[in-house]
């Protein structure tokens, strides 16, 4: 059998030195995560981002620089997921959005108060907030896909 990681987007939204995070659950067990969720079969990365970060947040986002791509390997499924962590910045906001399943609310947290919350979805949450304010951003120019044809 071919071994598959999963592809998921997440972003990084900084508003007044804190970043966006959504609490959801997971295992019935509440946790913070970025805006994030699987690449949808022939959908951009940058599209996926844009569209993860508006359901499960309601921000409008413009993607404006790619932080890197992350891999972990979740203990309790086996599954190794390859994140790609994008930043961005609010459009606006829609406090009428329809936020998917199991998306409890939203926080604005600084990485120290996320670390010490401990309710990080994975350590790739607390690894991509710290790498944000690193200020190592790459352009967008670094990621080519090719056209569907």
């Amino acid at each position: 059998m071919r071994w598959k990681p999963h592809a998921t987007v997440a972003t990084i939204l900084e508003q007044d030195g804190k970043l966006l995070f959504v609490e959801e659950m997971d295992s019935g067990k509440l946790v913070l995560n970025q805006p994030a969720g699987h690449l949808e079969e022939n959908e951009r990365l940058i599209d996926a981002a844009i569209r993860e970060t508006l359901e499960e947040s309601g921000y409008h986002c413009e993607i404006t620089g790619y932080l890197g791509l992350y891999t972990f390997t979740a203990p309790n499924n086996g599954i190794t997921y390859h994140r790609h962590c994008f930043i961005g910045k609010t459009l606006s906001y829609d406090p009428q959005a329809t936020l998917d399943d199991g998306i409890a609310g939203i926080k604005w947290l600084t990485p120290q108060e996320l670390v010490e919350s401990r309710q990080a979805r994975s350590p790739l949450v607390i690894k991509c907030a710290q790498d944000y304010f690193s200020h190592q951003h790459y352009p967008l120019e670094l990621i080519y896909e090719h056209p569907n044809d």
